[in-house]
């Protein structure tokens, strides 16, 4: 089960293992599920979850031998208290990071997973040896050290996007949700918008 509306890879990767996969809209829902996927923060509207929302659901997800899987791909501009990596060891979840949001590092095709040792010996051995690149590998490493230059870019982020809800309120538009990275709108006149901006250069 998938924790939605969220970004399709996760439902087509399911379907492509020969899972069943249904969308839910409740957290509570999850629960029922053998694998539940939870997207924190949500991409397209930024939803964020509680740490202790999540670690509670993955417990319950453990006790019946089920797995929940946190992708957080835009973590890197959300709180730090909300992230799982720092309690990956407890079991009952995995936690799915990438280089290709925050990094800009989308054509590296690099990324990681955080769980429990035996999970992640699993991982590894279904992946096989050369599941990436060492450039890639050298590459991440390099951007996962530079910790300057990851409080710079936040600190920059931050700034841009207080910009954009400027510049959007300014045409009589007002931001739903969304994160440092994105932002999402509500409107009425969104396939205009989207029509108009991509007759501009510009893909939303």
């Amino acid at each position: 089960a998938i924790w939605s509306p969220t970004y399709a890879e996760h439902r087509r990767a399911a379907a492509l293992a020969g899972h069943a996969v249904s969308e839910c809209a409740d957290l509570d829902q999850l629960a029922a599920a053998d694998l539940a996927v939870v997207v924190n923060p949500n991409n397209p509207d930024g939803r964020l979850h509680e740490r202790a929302t999540l670690l509670d659901l993955a417990a319950h997800l453990d006790r019946k031998g089920g797995l929940l899987v946190v992708d957080e791909a835009f973590m890197d501009v959300g709180p730090a208290d909300t992230s799982l990596v720092a309690e990956a060891e407890r079991g009952g979840f995995v936690v799915l990071r990438s280089f290709g949001k925050f990094f800009g590092l989308a054509g590296l095709r690099l990324g990681f997973a955080i769980g429990p040792r035996e999970l992640v010996g699993r991982l590894r051995a279904r992946l096989g040896p050369w599941a990436v690149s060492g450039p890639a590998l050298e590459i991440g490493i390099a951007a996962l050290s530079d910790l300057e230059w990851q409080d710079e870019m936040r600190a920059r982020l931050a700034g841009e996007a207080a910009r954009l809800d400027a510049l959007l309120a300014r045409a009589g538009l007002s931001v739903a949700g969304g994160t440092d990275l994105y932002r999402f709108l509500r409107t009425p006149d969104a396939a205009d918008i989207f029509a108009h901006l991509g007759r501009h250069g510009i893909l939303v």
